[in-house]
């Protein structure tokens, strides 16, 4: 014969698997809640929320030296009313029986170097002049001009597109600065007006007042 389980071993099997049952369901639904809290947590942070500041890059040029040879030198100062006697008197320029102020910088290493433009730009002259040795004058944006003296073998010519760091010419002489031999004389204008060139290199463009 059959062996029949009595009714109550059945009914405590009957609820033994339910009670299973309802707590698998529960569980299940508090593990998909927990992942659910902690992505929305992640998600909400890495998209919205930024602790840190986003640093811009600043896309401005920077003026550049006319020349790159490291072994150019100032020989001859920008003539400042505020500096000492000693460095005005540097930077006096005498000609024919006459001492003039040096609105510029002369730059010099003895021998023959390059000179560049110190930032992008249009020529708007190049002139032939024995008293000057040469002169080519650039302009740039926000209303820097740069003006190169003193130099030979020039590679540009009026209405040219240049580049910073591009090559203009060589150092080269002048009669108005003949004790100085081989140099740069480099002026820079700033708004109509000439500015010590050495306050002013390595600076960005857009720190200087258009």
């Amino acid at each position: 014969m059959k062996r029949q389980l009595k009714k109550s071993v059945v009914y405590s099997l009957y609820g033994i698997s339910f009670a299973l049952l309802v707590g698998g369901v529960i569980g299940l639904g508090l593990a998909t809640k927990k992942v659910s809290e902690s992505e929305f947590q992640y998600v909400s942070k890495g998209i919205l929320d930024y602790e840190e500041e986003v640093k811009v890059v600043n896309t401005s040029p920077v003026i550049a030296r006319p020349y790159t040879d490291q072994e150019v030198n100032v020989v001859k100062s920008y003539y400042d009313y505020k500096a000492e006697a000693a460095s005005q008197e540097n930077s006096l320029i005498y000609y024919e029986d006459t001492y003039m102020q040096s609105s510029g910088v002369s730059y010099s290493k003895g021998d023959v170097f390059d000179v560049v433009s110190i930032l992008d730009g249009t020529v708007t002259e190049v002139k032939e002049d024995t008293t000057l040795g040469n002169v080519i004058t650039i302009e740039h944006e926000n209303g820097i001009v740069s003006v190169y003296q003193s130099v030979s073998d020039i590679q540009v010519k009026e209405n040219d597109v240049v580049t910073s760091g591009q090559i203009l010419a060589k150092s080269s002489t002048s009669n108005i600065s003949t004790e100085l031999d081989n140099h740069l004389y480099f002026e820079l204008i700033v708004n109509g007006t000439c500015v010590n060139p050495e306050n002013y290199y390595d600076k960005s463009v857009n720190e200087i007042e258009g």
